[in-house]
């Protein structure tokens, strides 16, 4: 590579990651939509930036020319997904960009949606713009895994976050489990409530620790609240419920009983049905669900049952356990459920596995291979 297309390739990387960090801003917050960044430069100066705040609001790229005004002309803009060809609640992107008159445009990511996947490379490129593609393609890729789970699968990406004893345990015998980890793990938790769409538990922790399921970061977001109910056993006055403009989703089966629904609904629940599976909630009918309503990315924070099933059904993309410094026994309640493993052969394997240090505790990174 030449000095000069070095450079060139360099600064193409610069330029894309603050295009990602724009895009980050709105983790949690586009659903269905993916997070994206733009950057427009024009002569080494950034003469319009912006990123997709919300569904229905302007596309990244939309925000960067209308900051950028007449300065977008003969400029190159930096996008980490390809602009879209699609009118939908805003007008497509790819058109504006042409009619702006950009010059170059560099790409991080291919749109993983069918209806555009390359279409809108295809039409830029018909209109005499040149375009780069795959800069910081795998930086891209990530910040977009949420958004392709959803599109490839019609399933949210399922991140499963255990606490847990050195020994396993998430609580005393009694249930008592608050608090096993220590203040910089749950800050961390709480940030990735502001980032995924969905924060969802099982019926047993909300019987046992009636969790507020918030999200307690300056400037944060709360997450949609989901609660996995087979029997809708949930309390009409559990503090998840009634909390303003923040949803709570209570997934149960068709068949679930009449009085308890028109209580939980007067309390402020959405009662969502899906197909069952031994008489509970079907862990793939449930995601499927959640998709259907736009949801990209699910946390799942509790508990054990709930652990386990997902873990069964192949569900769960990433798994996060955070270890701390203490015992418990084996009188403990175990961090998760019955498995159903026979041998080792049939153990769930962790790949990409990585280890750091959080406070006083461990947290274990690790992704899982889902057969979706």
């Amino acid at each position: 590579m030449s000095g000069r297309t070095r450079r060139g390739a360099d600064t193409d990387a610069r330029f894309m990651h603050r295009a990602l960090a724009l895009a980050r801003r709105g983790l949690g917050r586009t659903h269905p939509n993916p997070p994206v960044g733009a950057l427009l430069v024009r002569g080494g100066e950034i003469v319009g930036s912006g990123w997709h705040r919300r569904a229905g609001e302007a596309h990244a790229e939309a925000v960067a020319l209308e900051r950028a005004e007449g300065r977008a002309r003969g400029a190159t803009l930096y996008c980490t997904l390809e602009p879209c060809t699609i009118d939908g609640r805003t007008p497509a992107c790819a058109p504006a960009v042409i009619a702006a008159g950009v010059r170059r445009v560099v790409l991080g990511s291919i749109d993983a949606d069918s209806r555009v996947d390359g279409r809108g490379i295809r039409a830029l490129r018909r209109a005499g713009i040149e375009v780069t593609t795959g800069v910081e393609t795998e930086a891209c890729d990530e910040l977009l895994r949420f958004y392709r789970r959803h599109r490839a699968d019609g399933r949210p990406w399922v991140r499963l976050k255990l606490a847990a004893s050195l020994d396993g345990r998430i609580a005393v015998r009694d249930g008592t489990s608050r608090w096993i980890t220590g203040p910089r793990a749950r800050e961390l938790v709480h940030r990735w409530r502001d980032e995924l769409d969905a924060l969802m538990v099982g019926v047993g922790t909300v019987l046992a620790d009636d969790p507020s399921l918030d999200c307690r970061r300056p400037r944060g977001r709360d997450p949609i609240r989901v609660v996995v109910d087979s029997r809708l056993r949930t309390p009409p006055t559990a503090r998840l419920l009634g909390r303003g403009d923040a949803r709570a989703w209570l997934i149960t089966t068709r068949d679930h009983p009449a009085a308890p629904a028109r209580r939980l609904r007067r309390a402020g629940a959405d009662i969502v049905t899906v197909g069952a599976r031994a008489g509970r909630v079907s862990p793939r009918a449930m995601l499927r669900a959640l998709a259907r309503r736009g949801v990209t990315s699910v946390l799942v924070e509790g508990g054990g049952a709930l652990a386990a099933s997902l873990l069964r059904a192949g569900l769960v993309d990433e798994l996060c356990v955070f270890q701390a410094p203490l015992l418990i026994g084996g009188d403990g309640i175990p961090m998760i459920g019955e498995l159903g493993v026979g041998s080792l052969s049939k153990a769930i394997r962790l790949g990409d596995v990585r280890v750091s240090r959080v406070g006083d505790d461990r947290l274990w990174m690790a992704r899982l291979v889902s057969e979706s």
